[in-house]
């Protein structure tokens, strides 16, 4: 299903996996232990981004707020926008139109 969008999904994925690459702990949502994570080469790391980055983009369409490690992400509907925070400060926009 995923959330609604105007802009090609491909810029869109990439823009959401390069955001949540920003998570320092996004690893967590697959349940990866820190170990595990530092064992994987950059070009894997990327892989399990762009993999997380899907399953936002799908599940954000039936659950609005989901929790990344130590972000959360948000579709805002209204502003056609995925918002990504960490704590209280706004890290990145991820624009759908």
């Amino acid at each position: 299903m995923g959330v609604k969008h105007g802009r090609d999904y491909d810029g869109i994925l990439k823009d959401l996996t390069n955001a949540v690459g920003e998570i320092p702990d996004s690893y967590q949502f697959f349940e990866m232990e820190e170990g595990e994570w530092q064992q994987l080469s950059p070009g894997e790391k990327r892989e399990v981004h762009e993999a997380l980055a899907e399953d936002l983009f799908y599940g954000l369409g039936t659950e609005p707020v989901i929790e990344v490690g130590s972000g959360v992400v948000m579709y805002d509907k209204d502003n056609h926008r995925i918002n990504l925070l960490i704590g209280d400060e706004e890290l990145t926009v991820v624009p759908l139109i």
